[in-house]
């Protein structure tokens, strides 16, 4: 699908969500119209003052205005801020609707290792959408129409006023236009460099033991400062253009104001108009091309909220929403893969051919195979992270993709070759990040894990906070993840070389809860460079290039892999001699 699609598809997804708040924007609209009528009592009311208070000297007629323009002001002033906060409401709905949209787009996007090692500004685009119908420049869509009532009100004071009113507002739109020519290249270009800016530096802080064990502190900091000052450069550029484009706007319009009251005062001494009607044009200008200033003003947050749109809407385009599934029962441990071929998401090349194999109930399965074999790949097309281009994966019957993710995702323990632990307590870690951990799940899986015994000798035990794991060694973050694939029980388990960073004490544990899994008649998948450390494997698979070499009881694997050693090694023995 091209891009152009996509974008579409996005933009039908948020516009259906701001119909939701066509009544409030209705009520917006119609506020607008009466503070805009609410606009004319200052003309109205100077109009009267010169013209008639000073004329006939009466302090009645004076005290009687001056009490309706107080009232009027009031209810302008009323319905000024309730369009305000009904603006402020639709901002907030609009990006309240969304924001578990675009979270769990960014969060599958990132699943492309191109896309996450890109800065991703989905959230931050929905921001900018929010910040935009939250403002100023929103009421500015609804006041333009009436800048053509008020000049022309102008026009009916004098045709003189009326031109040079009409002369100034096109001069501010040419403004307009060229502040958006001009800007919005160096504010889309500054904020791209900003962002990976930031990237770059949270890479560097979440690999700060490298950076600081290898010396490439003064590198790191040069690099990221050549990207920050090149924003800074570029951001500082695009704040100088608006600010003239601004400063010229509103210089302009009160250069505007001032050449009214000239060109009105040389009316009056022509006696082609009263002084009412020169002061009551003065003002009428001004709010007429009021909002065309503020667009000007406004206009930076206007070109963020229109790219911010277009990233959203082709994020939301390329990652639509998955339909709704029906619940299916928790499922019992029958795994099986047929004819499966995967392409990792944004590559061209498929990592995985034609893999087929079961496994029963009580079974575990050790996959075998050098570096880039395609290991990791069957790890995450097991768990659902990558969805397979043929074939059809399936747990007690139904393929995968019946699940509800978030069910499937209870039912799948995964232990990723790459442990993360959260910035939480270790509780809320095992227990998936839950907002309420259920205290005797998290304790037993922990059990199972055989890390218990080191969560209590932490400092606060299992309410102990951690950032990132950083106070745990690699052995400790390997068992807590563990324990967090073990909680509530899952199905299957799939662990991406479990042992990587365990000791002696470690691979034993590790065996034992593979040992107690089977017991309840889960299904076990480790991944493996080496034959070693699946002693708990019945089964054993070796993949080769994406494919299946062999398959099936683990000992006759093994024994058949050491067998073709062996004669590979004999073929490259030298002949003859010792």
């Amino acid at each position: 699908m091209d891009q152009s699609r996509l974008i579409k598809s996005g933009n039908r997804e948020m516009a259906d969500v701001i119909r939701r708040w066509k009544s409030a924007l209705w009520s917006v609209g119609l506020f607008s119209v009466f503070t805009n009528l609410l606009m004319l009592t200052g003309p109205i009311f100077m109009l009267q003052i010169y013209d008639r208070v000073l004329g006939s000297r009466s302090e009645e007629t004076l005290v009687a205005l001056l009490i309706l323009v107080v009232l009027l002001y009031g209810i302008m002033g009323v319905l000024d801020f309730a369009r305000g906060r009904i603006a402020a409401q639709i901002g907030a709905g609009f990006q309240s609707a969304l924001d578990a949209r675009v979270f769990n787009a960014t969060m599958k996007r990132a699943v492309v290792a191109e896309a996450r090692a890109q800065p991703d500004s989905g959230l931050q685009d929905l921001e900018s959408i929010q910040r935009l119908l939250a403002s100023p420049a929103l009421f500015s869509v609804f006041d333009l129409p009436w800048t053509p009532i008020f000049l022309a009100a102008i026009f009916i004071f004098h045709p003189m006023l009326g031109w040079l009113a009409l002369g100034g507002g096109v001069l501010l739109i040419v403004i307009t236009i060229l502040n958006q020519y001009l800007t919005r290249g160096p504010v889309l270009q500054g904020a791209g460099e900003a962002a990976r800016a930031q990237a770059l530096s949270e890479g560097f802080r979440t690999q700060s033991e490298a950076v600081h064990g290898l010396g490439m502190q003064s590198a790191a900091l040069t690099r990221w400062k050549t990207i920050r000052e090149a924003a800074l450069v570029t951001q500082t550029r695009a704040a100088h253009r608006t600010g003239f484009f601004t400063t010229l706007s509103k210089t302009l319009r009160l250069f505007l104001q001032s050449a009214m009251l000239a060109l009105g005062a040389w009316l009056v001494l022509q006696n082609e108009m009263t002084a009412g009607a020169m002061i009551a044009g003065s003002i009428l200008m001004g709010r007429a091309l009021a909002p065309v200033e503020q667009s000007i003003a406004q206009w930076s947050l206007v070109q963020r909220a229109r790219q911010g749109k277009k990233s959203l809407s082709l994020m939301l385009g390329s990652m639509p929403e998955p339909a709704a599934r029906t619940d299916l029962p928790r499922p019992k441990a029958y795994l099986e893969l047929s004819k499966v071929t995967v392409v990792p998401p944004g590559e061209n090349v498929a990592t995985l051919r034609m893999v087929s194999f079961r496994v029963e109930p009580g079974q575990a399965l050790a996959v075998i195979g050098e570096s880039a074999s395609g290991k990791s790949t069957l790890a995450r097309v097991l768990t659902g992270i990558w969805p397979p281009v043929s074939g059809k994966i399936r747990l007690d019957g139904a393929a995968l993709e019946q699940y509800n993710p978030d069910d499937l995702g209870r039912y799948i323990g995964y232990l990723p070759q790459d442990v993360v632990l959260f910035d939480s307590t270790i509780s809320e870690n095992i227990a998936r990040l839950g907002l309420s951990p259920d205290a005797d799940k998290v304790i037993k899986a922990a059990k199972l894990a055989d890390a218990h015994e080191m969560i209590l000798k932490l400092p606060d035990g299992y309410d102990t906070k951690i950032n990132g794991g950083a106070r745990l060694s690699g052995g400790q973050k390997q068992r807590i993840a563990l324990a967090r694939a073990l909680y509530d029980d899952p199905v299957l388990l799939v662990l991406d070389e479990p042992n990587s960073n365990l000791d002696s004490h470690g691979g034993i544990a590790l065996d034992a809860a593979i040992r107690s899994f089977k017991a309840r008649n889960g299904v076990v998948v480790i991944m493996a460079h080496r034959p070693s450390g699946i002693a708990e494997c019945d089964l054993a698979l070796v993949l080769q290039e994406g494919v299946v070499a062999k398959f099936g009881p683990r000992d006759e694997v093994i024994k058949a892999m050491t067998q073709n050693f062996r004669t590979i090694a004999g073929e490259m023995a030298p002949k003859g001699g010792t």
